[in-house]
């Protein structure tokens, strides 16, 4: 499954249909403005919230916090001890962890589980400016927690790169 998505979906307030390869309208992304921290929503075409994202307060490091029906799913942080810069890590609540790597502000990055790939997120494949591809690899792997992945690495990217 590839679905595309436009990078001015970051910006906070901003609404943005994420579309499958044949233009098909498949998530919303609802940006919550006069908030806080940062906050995103992640809806399927009925208006349904599938996804919660928000930056964790009080944390010693950027973290970001993915829940899924009011409860945490996940929290997202740049990896310590990683001589990388791009190299992030997602623990889910179940203690299972995904690590991500590659050219985060670049778009060309993966999305692994004990070293098999779950998605790659690019670039390369698109001729539609400011838009990047999630290709979701593994039939069994779930979409839209992978798009909030994506999301949650390139927004503290962007933010640790504005140095704040």
């Amino acid at each position: 499954m590839r679905l595309l998505v436009r990078d001015r979906l970051l910006g906070i307030g901003d609404d943005y249909w994420i579309e499958d390869e044949n233009g098909r309208k498949v998530f919303l992304v609802d940006g919550k403005a006069m908030r806080l921290r940062d906050t995103f929503e992640l809806k399927d075409t009925a208006g349904n919230v599938l996804i919660d994202i928000h930056q964790k307060m009080f944390a010693l490091r950027d973290t970001m916090v993915i829940q899924r029906d009011g409860e945490d799913l996940a929290t997202v942080r740049r990896k310590r001890l990683s001589l990388l810069r791009n190299h992030y890590r997602v623990e889910l609540v179940d203690g299972t962890e995904l690590d991500i790597s590659g050219k985060i502000l670049d778009r060309e990055f993966a999305v692994e589980y004990q070293g098999e790939l779950l998605a790659v997120i690019s670039r390369r494949w698109l001729t539609i400016r400011d838009t990047y591809g999630v290709d979701v690899v593994r039939d069994d792997a779930d979409p839209a927690l992978l798009i909030a992945v994506a999301v949650c690495v390139i927004h503290l990217a962007e933010k640790e790169r504005e140095g704040g």
